[in-house]
């Protein structure tokens, strides 16, 4: 049983790799989108590479956020480090949607003012924005499956950004395709449009999700499991250790860790090493439940009178 209050620390290592790899992919394909761009004067290309621009910031804190999420608890942190992964899927949303705001404004601009953009060197164009979507699709998607294995929300974040940089290049290949074999050059600009409202759709996600987890807000899945664990300990049919009632249930997500605290009813005449021992197996057994958790548990007596639990229990007494 681990001891009361130690928080668990992962290795590193392979967040770490994840985090470089997504930040020496995000600064190749800025370079490759913004010669794309100057190649095409497509907008639809310049929209891809701004967004480039937040991928390599988003990437960059990333990896500080990596780092810093596997230190220890210290006198400063007891509870660790672990909602800097929070603030950097908070920071990595809001700049999407800062991208999302300026694409939108250049493309409406020219729009408006009936500037058609001048498509040119679409060949080269249609070549680099399939090598980007290409990359894009692998190593977003190892990023999300090393995230979801270690319950690392920044890895989740960038490479759910990394997968919408592929829709993204995907729409803008669509649209510069469109271009080539009909003329209409005014698709590429609500191509670009387009991209600038799928990233503002996904900002809101990673905001939400960020604020969430800064605030504290109640998941609703480890309220069931918690909620289950402890019902099936109530009563005289309970599972051992039995527990007569319970209060008081609350949990926050650190990061990747879970903190838990709830009161615990036992019968009033059991002595104070009975009730930690029921207490200990209960927080062990919601830890093993939760992963990288620590629960916490208050332990009280039972004030009821017809209590069938305290009645089961002081029967069972030879």
């Amino acid at each position: 049983m681990p001891e009361p209050g130690a928080i668990p620390v992962a290795s590193s290592g392979t967040e770490k790799r994840a985090a470089l790899l997504s930040l020496g992919l995000s600064i190749f394909l800025l370079v490759v989108k913004f010669i794309a761009y100057f190649l095409t004067h497509s907008n639809a290309i310049f929209s891809d590479a701004v967004e480039n621009i937040v991928n390599v910031v988003g990437s960059a804190f990333a990896l500080y956020s990596i780092t810093l999420a596997h230190r220890p608890a210290d006198k400063e942190h007891p509870y660790g480090h672990g909602k800097v992964e929070f603030f950097s899927a908070g920071l990595e949303g809001g700049m999407m949607l800062l991208a999302a705001v300026l694409i939108a404004g250049k493309v409406a601009s020219a729009l408006l003012i009936g500037q058609s953009p001048i498509i040119a060197e679409l060949g080269v164009g249609l070549l680099l924005m399939t090598i980007a979507c290409l990359l894009n699709c692998l190593v977003g998607a190892l990023l999300w499956q090393i995230g979801t294995r270690t319950g690392s929300l920044t890895l989740v974040a960038d490479g759910t950004h990394l997968f919408s940089d592929a829709v993204d290049s995907a729409v803008v290949l669509g649209a510069l395709l469109l271009v080539r074999y009909t003329g209409w050059k005014w698709i590429d600009s609500v191509a670009a449009l387009l991209v600038a409202g799928y990233i503002a759709y996904l900002s809101y996600g990673l905001i939400r999700k960020s604020a969430a987890g800064l605030m504290d807000e109640q998941d609703a899945a480890s309220q069931k499991l918690l909620r289950k664990i402890l019902d099936s300990h109530l009563g005289p049919r309970g599972a051992e250790p039995r527990i007569c009632s319970y209060h008081k249930v609350r949990h926050r997500h650190n990061g990747r860790w879970v903190w838990v605290d709830f009161h615990i009813m036992v019968p009033a005449w059991w002595n104070v090493q009975r009730g930690h021992r029921a207490a200990s197996a209960i927080e062990y057994e919601i830890e093993q439940a939760l992963g990288e958790s620590n629960a916490t548990a208050h332990v009280e007596p039972c004030a009821t009178a017809d209590c069938a639990n305290c009645s089961a229990e002081q029967a069972a007494v030879p």
